[in-house]
Formats: C-alpha cells, structure tokens, sequence
C-alpha cells in the first residue's frame, strides 16, 4: 500500500470511529425526549423536532471530529468536513422524519409486524444512519 494511501484509509478509519461515536452520543443521549418523541410526526412540529436533533446531532459529530484535529493533530480539510457531515445531517433528517424510512421498508416487502412491533424501524433507521456515515466518513478522509 503506498504511504499516502495508508494515510487516507487512517484518516477514514479515525473520522469513521468518530462519527460512529458521535453518532451513539447524539441519538441516545443528547436527543431530548420531545425530539424522540415528536421528529416522526406530522406538520411543522414533527419537521422542526426533527430539525432541533438533527441540529445538535451534527454539532456532536462536528465536535469529535474537532477532538481528532486538536488530539491527534489530524489535518481535516473544512470543505470535506462540511460535505460529509451535509450528508450526514441530510440522511439522518429524512430517515428520522419517519415516512420515507418506511416507505423504503415497505418497498422491499419487509415484515410490518416486524416493523411495528419486533423493532424493525429502529433497525432499519439505525442501519440506514450507519451507512451514511460511512459515506460521510468517505467524504470527509
């Protein structure tokens, strides 16, 4: 493996941990009860709920990857830093806001029984943000 290559698999793998990180810490810890309970709903309060978390998700992500340039001295470029973490944010808002997860879901057959109730949907949202941050770690490395 030539050397700058080594180096931007360290940095994806760095700023993946993170994010992954992050993202543990936003969704289970930093979203506040009315977000969990209201960022699926109808109408505008259901959007701007969503929102409210999707805001300080980012801000946590944005925070660790922070410790990663401070700590470890990592050289992250701001303009893939913003990229990644757009995709990050973009992803998690629409799967967060409920309807299009499980439009996707019901697309490829999958169990409504299982959805509603054997947790399913929160499988499904769980994987779905997993993805996206590898995207976004793809992005910003």
């Amino acid at each position: 493996m030539l050397p700058e290559t080594a180096g931007h698999a360290a940095t994806f793998a760095a700023v993946f941990a993170a994010l992954f990180v992050a993202h543990q810490v936003a969704d289970h810890w930093i979203q506040t009860q009315h977000q969990a309970d209201h960022k699926g709903g109808p109408g505008w309060p259901g959007r701007l709920a969503c929102l409210a978390h999707v805001t300080t998700y980012t801000l946590t992500a944005l925070a660790a990857l922070l410790a990663l340039v401070l700590v470890l001295a990592l050289p992250l470029d701001p303009a893939r830093v913003a990229a990644g973490l757009a995709v990050s944010a973009f992803t998690h808002y629409l799967a967060d806001r409920r309807i299009p997860l499980r439009r996707m879901a019901d697309a490829i057959g999958k169990n409504a029984d299982w959805l509603d109730h054997g947790g399913g949907m929160y499988a499904l949202d769980q994987s779905l943000h997993y993805l996206f941050l590898f995207v976004a770690a793809l992005v910003i490395a």
